[in-house]
């Protein structure tokens, strides 16, 4: 098997684990969940044992599929690891790369990795803008930006899109305001509560849970503040003012920390949400350059967001 398809085999593995369903899993991949299923069969014959457990309902990992996850992750970094070096020592790339990224997750994530990306290639230089608007590549910047990053669902169907990570959004509230007004045991007890909203035209996927295999919508019935930016809502949630519902790439510190409670997380994360994070580009605008950063974002952020992995591993989800 090639390494690229390894790499495929062992992320769809991870999928379904992390998911806990293979049409959940599907969402992640140009995959049917019966070819999921089909191609599950093929690990588990490979591998010479079962790593789930199939019902009606649900796909439980074996305790063989726990300690083979372990591996299968060391697996995905070190090819990740071995290509980054091949490309490195066979090339040696120059010139500017210019991106525009959402303000927040430029800070938190992107930059970092932009800077771990220069350290690996001097000749390379990068000119990042942190916006909080949506940028038409067709439009006033076309020809100024290689890459535009886009967290949620994609307007324009003309661009080509790469996926970097999927998105979790997850209920949250402080302490102090779980203290003062108690502790919601599900969805269907938010408009009890008081919350934090989107000034104007709001995710789709905000305050949407998973209840009984269907999406609903529960809001809390007052909105201490409302905003047209996340990190404002975080701050609002972060002094104890109610409920908010973000993404997990933005509060995952917060949760670590024991500053935000995460909130009908009995059973680990929330779902994954049909839009995720991508990189945006015109097909025929797309350099060496670019192609080259986007392969280390890629293998920065995925198969598991790096996020994500934090807080599975340190809430034992």
């Amino acid at each position: 098997m090639n390494p690229d398809a390894l790499t495929e085999q062992l992320s769809l593995f991870l999928d379904v684990l992390d998911t806990g369903s293979f049409s959940a899993a599907s969402r992640r991949h140009p995959l049917t969940p019966s070819a999921v299923a089909r191609r599950i069969d093929s690990l588990e014959a490979a591998v010479g044992s079962r790593l789930f457990v199939r019902s009606t309902h649900a796909v439980r990992v074996t305790p063989a599929g726990k300690a083979f996850a372990e591996r299968a992750r060391r697996i995905i970094e070190e090819l990740r690891l071995a290509r980054a070096e091949a490309v490195s020592l066979s090339n040696a790339p120059e010139g500017l790369i210019r991106i525009d990224a959402p303000a927040a997750f430029g800070r938190l994530h992107l930059a970092p990795a932009i800077a771990d990306f220069l350290a690996a290639y001097p000749g390379l230089d990068v000119r990042l803008r942190l916006i909080d608007s949506f940028v038409d590549l067709h439009g006033s910047h076309l020809g100024e930006v290689d890459l535009v990053l886009r967290a949620g669902p994609l307007a324009d169907t003309r661009l080509v899109a790469t996926p970097l990570a999927y998105m979790v959004r997850v209920a949250c509230a402080s302490p102090a305001y779980l203290t003062n007004r108690g502790l919601p045991n599900y969805p269907s007890e938010l408009p009890e509560h008081d919350g934090l909203d989107w000034d104007g035209l709001a995710p789709p996927f905000a305050w949407r849970f998973n209840v009984d295999g269907q999406q609903r919508l529960y809001r809390p019935s007052r909105m201490r503040m409302s905003a047209n930016n996340a990190e404002t809502l975080l701050c609002g949630a972060l002094a104890g003012l109610g409920v908010a519902h973000l993404p997990t790439w933005l509060i995952s510190e917060h949760l670590l920390r024991g500053d935000l409670v995460p909130l009908f997380c009995q059973n680990g994360l929330p779902a994954a949400e049909t839009s995720g994070i991508y990189a945006l580009r015109l097909e025929h605008e797309t350099n060496s350059r670019s192609r080259l950063l986007l392969e280390f974002l890629k293998s920065r952020f995925s198969p598991l967001p790096p996020w994500d992995l934090a807080l599975r591993s340190e809430l034992r989800w």
